[in-house]
């Protein structure tokens, strides 16, 4: 079975929103921008306006949602929600399964476990001590 080139969809505003499908996996909104080098699972879709910097790579089942950026050589596992306009830093480590809640931001080189849910709105600054020992977001609180 082949699959489309493109995907077109409606918008809750009623506006067509036009989907390519990428070689390596994912589909991109016209309109979205996507390093050469990033590398998007299975079924994950980046929304208009959205931006994966270089390096960056996001698991299957993955949303970026409008204006959000995922900086360079972040790591997203899968069934990962970035929400509308909110920033994974350069270097971030995301579980699976977490969710981003629109305009959040991660700093640089911070590390979420699996299942973290981050509010909208929320800044998540503190970096793991070590690699092995994530931040965690409890309560719109970076621990």
């Amino acid at each position: 079975m082949r699959l489309n080139r493109y995907e077109e969809f409606e918008d809750p505003a009623g506006r067509r929103v036009r989907y390519r499908r990428r070689d390596t996996g994912g589909v991109v909104a016209v309109g979205a921008e996507v390093a050469q080098d990033a590398t998007l699972g299975r079924e994950t879709w980046v929304d208009p306006g959205a931006r994966v910097v270089a390096g960056a790579r996001i698991g299957s089942h993955g949303w970026v949602e409008a204006g959000a950026v995922v900086g360079e050589q972040a790591r997203l596992g899968r069934d990962v929600h970035v929400g509308r306009d909110a920033v994974v830093g350069a270097g971030a480590w995301v579980g699976d399964r977490t969710h981003i809640g629109a305009r959040a931001h991660l700093a640089a080189g911070v590390a979420l476990e699996p299942d973290t849910r981050v509010p909208e709105d929320q800044d998540v600054v503190v970096a793991p001590t070590t690699p092995s020992v994530p931040a965690k977001v409890r309560r719109g609180r970076a621990a």
